[in-house]
Formats: C-alpha cells, structure tokens, sequence
C-alpha cells in the first residue's frame, strides 16, 4: 500500500472468542487455545496493524487457571510491547472510557510501559465481571498494563455506550463497544429504549462507526438473542461475537445499512456443525468510510 494511503489507513487485527484454557487438562490439545493466540499475536506483527481487537471470551473460565493466565500474559508482553510507536491517535476522555477500571489510561499512553500494538478488549459470557468488586480477568490484564478493557457496563437499568473515538491520517474511528449481558436483560432493555448509542458531537457523518458485541445472533427462543434490527442504524460494521461459527466475510443487512462480520471462535470447544468449518481471524483496515476484512486462517 502506498506510504500516503497508509498513513490513512487503519490496519486492525479483529479475533473473537479465543478461549484460552479450554481442554487445558488435556494432554494432547491442552495447549491449543495457547499455540492458536500465539499465532494470531504472529499474525498481528507480521501485518504490521495499529492494534488488535478482541469480541469477548478471551478466557474460557471465569477464573482461569494459574498457568493459562501466566501463559496469556507471557504472549502479551512478547508480542504487545516494544518500540514501535503508535500511529494514531486517541481523541476521546480516557478518564471516562475507562471510568470502569482502577488505572483509567490507555496502556499506550503510560509514560511506564512501552507498548507497540495496542490490545482492545470487550468481556464475554465467559469472562464476566463477576464477585465483590465486580472484577474479571480482563481487569487484571488492564491493571497490568497488558490490555484496554472498554464496554464493562456498570448500570444495568440504563446504558449508554460512549465510542471511543481513534483517528490516523484522515481517517477516524468511532469504537463502540459492549460486554457480554444476559441475552433476556438486554433483549427486554433494547425493547424499552433503554440502550443509547452516542455520537461524535462534531462531524458525525465523517466517523467510521465500528461497533463489537458479545451476544446471541442466533435465535434460540423470543428474546434470547438479540436481533440485528435493534441496533443503530448509523453503525457502518458490526463485529459479533460469541457465536463460534466462523462467517467472517461481511454480510449486508438490507434493513438496517450496516455491515455485520462474525469472527467466530479460534478454537473449537465443540462437536456441532457450526464448529466443524476452518477457523478465521481478521485483517480489517479501514480508510475513510470505507473496509476491507481479509480472512486469515486461525
């Protein structure tokens, strides 16, 4: 790509549901769901992208076990960390994006830590808050300095969900996120007006609107799932985790003018049909208000 489309093209490593530690007392696959991050983490360097996007259950347990937790952040600081800089920059209130968090900044932005590819991460069903403090391993990992944890809601009567808001070159990203909530509780919140999607005060129509959810697509019964009709229209690419079928290439909804890409999980964790397909993670860039979503295999 030339240096002047480059320079305006945001370059974005997008995985979902990598479930780190699953079959890890097995003694032939229980390193698997580590060798697969690895190789997305690979993939990240070679491609040369400006960070790296995660839809949710990173971990396959709540509380996951000492040494897939070692292991995680062992990868993250060999790959995250170095001294490339970052080549976009962060518009936003970090104070209030990740009012959520004891350490409210961006990693990259800690004058401590030198960080070359940012991680952002939403939480999924399987690493939820949960407990006193509310706390998940996501938290531990931003505490760290390791990972951006953003889309923790803290209200669960009414949410707003802020964008973060990212621009290199000409080019600017409104990063909407939201972790995983009982499909029920959000279904009947959605119904009720009771989620808010806020935008950019100035020049809204220049932003490229992404947004990642962990949540039901598929319909398993009236309400949960959460239909693709509920969400904003003014969204230009969703990015649904959660479901592990890999559908990666964006799919148009007629209905509601955005795009949708469902990753799919890195590794598989069961016998169901939806599982039985390759495994894809996504090379995104973005220029202006247009995408392109490369597959790579997992």
């Amino acid at each position: 790509m030339p240096g002047s489309e480059n320079d305006n093209t945001l370059k974005i490593l997008v995985a979902t549901d990598n479930h780190l530690g699953y079959g890890e007392k097995d003694q032939i696959r229980g390193n698997d769901s580590l060798v697969t991050f690895e190789e997305i983490l690979e993939n990240a360097k070679k491609h040369e992208v400006d960070f790296i996007l995660l839809g949710g259950d990173l971990f396959h347990e709540n509380k996951p076990p000492r040494r897939i937790l070692h292991g995680c952040i062992a990868l993250l600081r060999t790959y995250c960390m170095g001294e490339k800089p970052v080549q976009f920059e962060y518009l936003s209130d970090q104070s209030l994006d990740f009012k959520h968090c004891q350490f409210p900044t961006l990693n990259y932005e800690d004058p401590n830590l030198n960080i070359s590819i940012p991680v952002f991460s939403i939480h999924g069903n399987h690493d939820d808050p949960t407990g006193q403090g509310n706390l998940c391993s996501l938290d531990l990992l931003h505490s760290a300095g390791l990972v951006n944890y953003f889309g923790k809601t803290t209200n669960l009567e009414k949410i707003e969900i802020s964008p973060l808001l990212l621009q290199k070159g000409s080019t600017k990203l409104a990063l909407y996120g939201m972790g995983s909530i009982r499909d029920e509780r959000l279904h009947r919140m959605f119904v009720h007006k009771n989620v808010t999607m806020l935008r950019p005060r100035e020049e809204k129509e220049d932003w490229f609107n992404l947004f990642v959810i962990h949540q039901n697509r598929s319909k398993h019964s009236a309400t949960s799932h959460i239909p693709e009709q509920f969400l904003d229209d003014f969204l230009d690419l969703v990015i649904w985790g959660h479901e592990h079928e890999c559908r990666i290439e964006p799919e148009w909804n007629g209905t509601q003018n955005f795009y949708v890409s469902q990753p799919g999980s890195s590794v598989a964790t069961s016998l169901c049909e939806g599982e039985a397909g390759k495994k894809h993670v996504g090379l995104l860039q973005i220029r202006g208000k247009d995408f392109k979503m490369t597959k790579i295999p997992a």
